[in-house]
């Protein structure tokens, strides 16, 4: 039960190398929100991550004959740093298993804090089935990132610096979610010393392993696992951390990718620093609190995790920031293809913001055009502006929502295809590394005519492609056959609406 572990935190010994990290005023996003939001600021810890307080923890519980031998890991990066710093700072030796896919940034940082790196896999599940081979082979100490008793203690310690850093009056606070290490140390402290503080939980909605636990009342593995929140990309919650979380925690909630963009925005925004997807998850979780809820005037925490991404990330986050606060519709419109078509769109439009403007000859009777156009956060404004073209006489398809159109369609200068018969078209992700889309399209190559394909690099983890095939429709079956013993996580696209729009 959660008052197992009150001694636990309170005897953590992390202090000669983690610090005290503080708790900052959202002050814009307060405002905005109507509720006071504050900010737990992990991201500033010597590794940029709050992982090191149960990394290091764990590795001063450790007997003589245990660091002697060495220590292993498998993480996706914050532990890893953690970890790595920690042993340096101890004297022992540490091996860290990372998935092939682990954003650069980390695993430098993990060299340069002494860490020997061993890439493996495609995700946390894999790399840490490697490092348990290692651990047998070599004999090496393994120190769990997430389901461990003294690693969820040194989490805990959050939760301490927490309630003695602001001791008034406190509604609910928000942490993020992977493998459940933070939200059990948290939760478990919170709930022993102000049982009245919510406590909830937070997931990418591409790994939400709690949510699934939560639903069946057991654990689960989730068979596929988005990484774009690479920090809490899990498949499965702990054993012990479920045990400790279902007890002690309000809710549970989960954001999408634009979502947690749009977090990623608000923070800086605030505080003028960049945090990595996973580490703005509790705030995405906090804003659609708010919204869910309606609530006003109360104090909100949520755990800034971590600030550990890549540079050429900061493109694709900035990319989804404005579908997140939903300050930009992306709309496909039908206009007449005759002289000065556009300015009367464009009036139409009034003195809004275009954000972007594509547009193919189709025929010569209609145009159909691709266009960006900012809004006021919220969908109200989205809404006023689709009814007020339809008003004025316009065919208007809202794609806002439309993953393909976002991810594809926007990039693709095109037009409908003439002489392609038996078009099918598909969407697919995989792990992004150096020679990953020549593995794909070897995989993919000879079965089947490719009539269509677009993939751009979003620096993130995860490659998206958009492919279209000739496949005669007797052969359909051979195609969903052939793609689920491929292995990448893939949709069909042929009957969505921006691709008929403008390319099918």
């Amino acid at each position: 039960m959660p008052e197992s572990y009150i001694k636990r935190i309170l005897n953590a010994r992390i202090y000669d190398l983690a610090v005290e990290t503080p708790l900052d005023d959202a002050r814009s996003l307060s405002q905005r929100l109507d509720n006071r939001v504050l900010l737990k600021r992990e991201d500033l810890q010597p590794v940029f991550s709050f992982k090191i307080r149960g990394a290091y923890n764990k590795l001063q519980q450790l007997s003589e004959e245990e660091r002697a031998k060495g220590v292993i890991a498998a993480s996706a990066g914050n532990h890893a740093q953690g970890l790595a710093l920690g042993a340096k700072h101890l004297g022992i030796k540490a091996t860290i298993v990372m998935p092939r896919t682990t954003p650069n940034i980390k695993v430098d940082a993990v060299k340069a804090r002494g860490g020997k790196v061993v890439l493996h896999g495609d995700s946390y599940d894999e790399a840490a089935a490697h490092a348990q081979k290692l651990v047998e082979e070599k004999g090496l100490t393994y120190i769990h990132p997430f389901d461990d008793p003294d690693v969820i203690a040194g989490q805990g310690t959050i939760a301490l610096e927490i309630l003695r850093q602001f001791p008034g009056h406190i509604d609910a606070i928000f942490v993020p979610v992977g493998g459940g290490g933070i939200c059990a140390g948290i939760s478990a402290y919170v709930k022993y010393v102000r049982p009245e503080i919510k406590v909830i939980a937070v997931e990418s909605d591409e790994s939400a392993c709690l949510k699934a636990a939560m639903d069946k009342n057991r654990r689960v593995t989730l068979p596929h696992v988005g990484i774009f929140a690479d920090g809490i990309a899990v498949a499965q919650i702990g054993q012990e951390t479920f045990r400790v979380i279902r007890n002690s925690i309000d809710d549970v909630l989960t954001v999408n990718t634009d979502e947690i963009c749009a977090a990623i925005k608000d923070i800086f925004d605030d505080t003028r620093s960049i945090a990595e997807p996973a580490g703005a998850t509790a705030l995405a979780g906090l804003k659609k609190y708010v919204a869910q809820t309606g609530c006003k005037g109360q104090t909100l925490i949520a755990i800034d995790s971590g600030a550990n991404t890549n540079f050429d990330r900061l493109r694709y986050i900035s990319e989804r920031t404005e579908f997140g606060e939903q300050r930009e519709a992306i709309l496909a419109v039908t206009i007449p293809e005759r002289p000065g078509a556009y300015k009367e769109f464009c009036q139409a439009l009034g003195k809004r913001n275009i954000t972007e403007f594509n547009y193919r000859y189709a025929d010569q009777r209609a145009a159909k055009i691709f266009v960006g156009v900012q809004v006021g956060v919220g969908g109200a404004d989205r809404q006023e502006l689709l009814t007020d073209l339809q008003e004025k006489g316009y065919e208007v398809v809202d794609m806002t929502e439309n993953e393909l159109a976002k991810l594809h369609i926007r990039h693709m200068v095109g037009g409908h295809a003439h002489n392609v018969e038996d078009e099918v078209v598909y969407r697919f992700e995989f792990p992004e590394r150096p020679g990953a889309l020549y593995t794909f399209l070897t995989r993919l190559a000879g079965r089947w005519n490719i009539s269509m394909f677009h993939y751009r690099n979003h620096g993130s983890a995860a490659g998206r492609v958009f492919v279209g095939m000739q496949v005669p429709k007797a052969e359909r079956a051979q195609v969903k056959q052939f793609l689920d013993e491929l292995g990448y996580p893939y949709k069909n696209e042929t009957d969505n609406e921006a691709y008929q729009f403008f390319l099918g």
